[in-house]
């Protein structure tokens, strides 16, 4: 085994590394030998030297099997989505419950805030009871009985990456288009998915902020994923405005709510919810085509079988057993609620929506440090 240090010299001078290398610096940052200054130095090293396709398989392969890899008996496709990262982007909250309701399984392990934008995760922590750590055996069991679960990384499942996503978020190696690349897919080939469809933001708020970063990003999952064997289509999605009228943990998911129950059901937030959504069914054979999997998809919405499906899963993972119909009461409330009024009348000509998502961060509903709690009650509702 060669020493960490060596690997990330190799990298620094923008040498490539074997696959043998990257298995050894994986797994001694699952073992803790790699400090976190050492991890630090591997992902700024990367950031800016980049990985070859065959590193980047070689990554992503590593930091799946630093810990368990699932296997699943179910009686249909077990299916996931995974966003890039956006401002207002709850798409999650919606499509696992839209997707298990037209007969696919949806076994999702999201992860907490990175950077500027929200996590799935700590939207869920903020219902009260809901386990986002549960074992395994209580993750397949409610995959199995909801058709759907969304959690975040347990001990077992893709170590490696969790320690090192934290470290990227705290370093500024965020952005990098290679540990994004390997960060997502050792999470979903850990899962043991048989398809997985990709929503890759651009935008104002988006890690890959150009069109064509979000492209080169795009063509990097869906290359890489293809190659370690799992059936791969992305999507690039506008984000130069939130995806929703909603910025916060809370406030996202009493959206997300109001979504299910249609109480309310913004064009532009359905548009994208239902585009990736299609895609899935058409990638487990759920449906013969877009317009039979939107067909599909709205009637799960308008007879209320999602969102049946979302609050069985969130019963099944400790939180509230009636929380859809009283999400009201049983969200934590700001202690302060306070109207903007406009200093005049306009029309929105650009949004800053990467400062939306920082404004969340000060408002104390996201980290500067791994360890950092969030009040996942503050953020922003009815944005212009």
């Amino acid at each position: 085994m060669r020493l960490p240090q060596e690997i990330i010299r190799d990298k620094r001078d923008g040498r490539a590394l074997s696959e043998a290398d990257i298995a050894d610096f994986i797994r001694g940052l699952t073992a803790e030998r790699v400090t976190e200054g050492q991890a630090a130095a591997f992902a700024m090293a990367v950031f800016f030297r980049g990985l070859s396709l065959d590193e980047r398989v070689a990554l992503t392969r590593a930091m799946r099997d630093s810990g368990t890899v699932l296997a699943w008996d179910l009686p249909g496709p077990v299916l996931d989505k995974h966003s890039t990262g956006g401002v207002g982007d709850m798409v999650s909250l919606a499509l696992a419950p839209m997707v298990a309701a037209c007969g696919g399984f949806v076994p999702m392990i999201s992860g907490r805030g990175l950077g500027h934008t929200g996590g799935t995760l700590d939207k869920l922590a903020g219902i009260p009871g809901y386990d986002v750590a549960p074992g395994l055996d209580r993750f397949r069991a409610v995959v199995r009985e909801a058709g759907c679960a969304i959690i975040g990384q347990t001990g077992d499942l893709a170590p490696a990456d969790r320690r090192l996503y934290a470290i990227r978020d705290v370093t500024g190696t965020v952005e990098s288009l290679d540990l994004i690349t390997a960060s997502i897919l050792s999470k979903k080939l850990a899962a043991g998915l048989g398809g997985l469809v990709m929503d890759v933001k651009a935008g104002s708020g988006a890690f890959m902020a150009r069109d064509e970063e979000a492209r080169a990003l795009a063509t990097s999952i869906v290359t890489v994923a293809n190659a370690a064997g799992l059936p791969t289509r992305a999507l690039i999605t506008d984000m130069d405005a939130p995806l929703a009228s909603a910025a916060g943990n809370v406030v996202e998911v009493a959206y997300a709510v109001d979504y299910l129950t249609g109480r309310a059901r913004e064009p532009r937030f359905h548009a994208v919810t239902m585009a990736l959504c299609a895609e899935m069914l058409l990638l487990g054979r759920l449906a013969a085509d877009r317009a039979e999997a939107e067909a599909r998809l709205q009637a799960a919405l308008d007879t209320g079988a999602a969102a049946e499906i979302f609050g069985r899963m969130v019963g099944a993972l400790g939180g509230p057993s009636d929380f859809v119909e009283a999400s009201e009461r049983h969200l934590p409330r700001a202690p302060v609620v306070r109207p903007v009024a406009a200093e005049r009348a306009g029309i929105v000509g650009s949004v800053d929506t990467r400062a939306v998502g920082l404004a969340v961060i000060g408002l104390g509903g996201g980290r500067t440090r791994p360890q950092d709690d969030i009040d996942p009650r503050v953020g922003f509702s009815d944005l212009a």
